[in-house]
């Protein structure tokens, strides 16, 4: 048999059968086989329970008349206990209950006393390509279900601003899935504009990977919209994301962190709240800074009601950017051992392209941060970028 690697391997055969004459047969025909393969003999179930445990084998041959199993039983039985390819041998008389054997998952049948050496190295061999091309179908099939997951996690995770009028304010969103997991992180963001001008931002990211981790993060933001349109103050509104998150995460080490910006309709500042996330990027002219005003603890890191997330007021330059995104921008691997991009390294990187407009600057960060981390297994966790700028100063 060729393997996945394209090598030839002899397939390895686990017989199950009681009756040793019919045992002796089974070995005499794979003695005759041409190319050869592996026989393991054991007496009942429960001795091929445990081989099963220690080494699947390719394919099972399996007698329907065993000490501890009679009928089609034994094949599900042994489809319990590992995923192979499973030939049932019957008798002469019995070929309708072979047939019902693979009805039941087997690969197929063979009559005892009716096969010889080419015919029985032939069944088994198309019965262990049979069980492979099942896997893959299977494989291929939930493959597909995770990237339909994935579309569902996406649409909420990544929404489509809801702004009420011409703004002024560009609007930069990107979001790269992390190389290493098959489902979507915890990163969110948001952007909702309220009746009286002020547009609200927010990005934020779920601890750990995964389906529970991607579901939080869709609550969480989902949360934030609808208390923003609620007209919740800002201080509420931080207080009521730690609790659904306290109530609906999977295990006590979940946290998230979280940025919350209020641009209100003059253009000319800002008001950060700041949860445990990193800093943002401020961009102005050819110039570009970090900054990282005063915040609080990540939701759900302290006890209920001892969190504080203060407010800070950012002067904002004449047609500034505010860049926020999420740690996954700047922890990818560049180096050997631990060296990592690191806040310092991404603000270089974002000096060396300050005089780029908005959506190149927001692609060429994220492309060399992808570039430096290449040769190092990539940015392994998700990715959330968004880049706010007014473009003209509203009235």
């Amino acid at each position: 048999m060729a393997d996945a690697a394209g090598a030839w391997h002899e397939p390895s055969v686990l017989l199950i059968e009681d009756d040793e004459a019919d045992a002796l047969l089974v070995e005499e025909l794979v003695a005759d086989c041409s190319p050869g393969m592996r026989l393991t003999w054991v007496r009942s179930l429960a001795e091929a329970r445990a081989a099963l445990a220690a080494e699947a084998p390719d394919c099972v041959l399996l007698d329907l008349h065993l000490p501890d199993s009679h009928g089609l039983e034994g094949v599900a039985r042994v489809r319990r206990y590992a995923d192979v390819a499973v030939v049932v041998l019957t008798g002469l008389a019995e070929e309708r209950t072979g047939l019902a054997a693979v009805a039941a998952g087997a690969q197929d049948y063979l009559v005892k006393g009716r096969v010889d050496a080419e015919l029985f190295g032939r069944a088994v061999r198309y019965a262990i390509q049979r069980k492979l091309a099942e896997q893959a179908a299977a494989a291929l099939q939930a493959g597909q279900l995770r990237a339909e997951e994935n579309r569902r996690l996406e649409r909420g995770l990544l929404p489509t601003p809801l702004l009420r009028d011409a703004t002024g304010l560009d609007i930069v969103a990107r979001y790269l899935p992390g190389r290493e997991q098959a489902l979507l992180g915890g990163d969110f963001y948001d952007v909702v504009q309220t009746p009286d001008g002020c547009v609200h931002v927010l990005v934020g990211d779920v601890s750990g990977h995964g389906p529970d981790e991607a579901a939080l993060g869709v609550g969480l933001r989902i949360a934030w919209r609808t208390l923003v349109v609620s007209g919740a103050p800002g201080a509420r509104r931080l207080s009521t994301l730690e609790e659904i998150l306290v109530a609906e995460r999977t295990g006590e080490h979940i946290f998230a962190t979280l940025t919350s910006i209020e641009l209100p309709p003059d253009g000319r500042s800002a008001r950060v709240t700041r949860a445990g996330h990193p800093g943002m990027l401020l961009r102005s002219g050819d110039r570009v800074d970090w900054i990282e005003v005063p915040g609080g603890p990540a939701l759900g890191l302290l006890p209920d009601g001892l969190a504080r997330w203060p407010v800070a007021d950012l002067a904002l330059p004449p047609g500034a950017g505010v860049v926020l995104f999420t740690d996954g921008l700047f922890e990818g691997r560049t180096g050997p051992g631990h060296q990592r991009l690191g806040e310092q390294g991404l603000l270089e990187v974002a000096r060396s392209i300050a005089t780029l407009p908005a959506e190149a600057f927001v692609d060429e960060l994220i492309g060399r941060a992808e570039a430096l981390a290449e040769d190092h297994g990539g940015l392994a966790d998700d990715v959330a970028v968004l880049h706010l700028r007014w473009h003209r100063q509203p009235e």
